[in-house]
């Protein structure tokens, strides 16, 4: 995995923290469940890669 994917996965889980926050503080469910959802899958893809480089040790 690069440090490319590394990078665009974490900015991926700021941008949902943000959004979720948002959401939140506007009571705005909708922008609140994209925040969830792109830390999702932020959280899935860093987990994939978690285990590509397991296998490559």
């Amino acid at each position: 995995m690069g440090l490319s994917d590394k990078i665009q996965n974490a900015a991926q889980d700021v941008a949902g923290k943000a959004k979720e926050a948002v959401g939140k503080a506007t009571d705005n469910d909708k922008l609140e469940a994209e925040g969830h959802k792109d830390q999702a899958s932020a959280s899935v893809k860093k987990t994939g890669e978690d285990v590509k480089d397991v296998f490559k040790s």
